[in-house]
């Protein structure tokens, strides 16, 4: 089971849309994630133990190692496809 943040302005609205698209994009590639949502400024408290950082604002702050992925394209629809398939390399590594 990999474990997934995903951090937004307040941790409710765009994380709660992007840890659902991811949630399933992986199911459908054989991957198992559970999601948390959060907001931006608690993650450098969070998020040591993940797997990946999945971020729809700005973040220039600690990520204790884990890896970073961009995710407003997801929201947007332009380059999800590229973002979603960055997602699926890092956590099957």
């Amino acid at each position: 089971m990999k474990k997934i943040l995903v951090a937004c302005g307040n941790g409710i609205a765009t994380s709660t849309v992007v840890a659902t698209k991811v949630k399933n994009y992986l199911a459908e590639h054989g991957v198992q994630a559970e999601t948390t949502q959060t907001k931006l400024m608690e993650v450098p408290g969070k998020v040591a133990g993940y797997d990946l950082l999945i971020t729809t604002g700005q973040f220039d702050g600690q990520t204790a190692g884990v890896p970073t992925v961009k995710g407003m394209p997801i929201l947007t629809g332009i380059g999800a496809d590229e973002t979603m398939q960055s997602i699926l390399d890092i956590v099957k590594e």
